[in-house]
């Protein structure tokens, strides 16, 4: 069983940090350890980062909005594998749960509905666990490749996505 606690700390490590960015081009907008202020405009580390909270504050607001938004959605205490579970959570924090999900489902030909529920889990947990990080691994280089296919302005972040695929398949 994949415990939260196991995989907080290193996913935010891959997002930056627990640091406050504002990349040029960057669809999401500003980001702190990875929680883009687009996305999660309701986020309540923005207020605490306004008013100079501290750090200890920030930490326990950005676990809970991972926990909640990221994690829960992938029901991954739920998932046997721990190399799945550090995958899905890193694609669901990167493009969203849904879509992360989605992904999966294609890569098991279970109906693609972006739902975490029974067939899919049964399905995870049942896979040959190498050939379904292979699968997710390209599903997740194709998405990229169309985002940046649709939006040129997007391609200098390009290397970056491959670069976080790369780190995670077989780890």
């Amino acid at each position: 069983m994949a415990e939260f606690t196991d995989f907080i700390e290193p996913l935010v490590e891959k997002e930056g940090g627990y640091r406050l960015v504002e990349v040029p081009g960057d669809r999401g907008g500003r980001t702190y350890a990875g929680i883009s202020e687009r996305s999660n405009p309701g986020w309540r580390g923005w207020a605490l980062i306004a008013s100079g909270a501290p750090a200890s504050a920030l930490v326990a607001a950005v676990q809970e909005q991972y926990r909640s938004d990221y994690w829960a959605p992938l029901m991954a205490e739920e998932i046997d594998s721990r190399d799945i579970v550090e995958t899905l959570f890193s694609c669901a924090v990167l493009a969203g749960p849904r879509t992360a999900v989605k992904l999966a489902q294609a890569c098991l030909d279970v109906t693609p509905d972006g739902i975490m529920g029974p067939d899919t889990l049964a399905a995870l947990n049942g896979c040959d666990e190498d050939l379904f990080e292979a699968r997710f691994a390209l599903a997740r280089i194709n998405r990229y490749r169309e985002i940046c296919n649709r939006r040129r302005d997007q391609s200098k972040f390009l290397l970056g996505w491959l670069n976080r695929v790369f780190g995670e398949v077989g780890t």
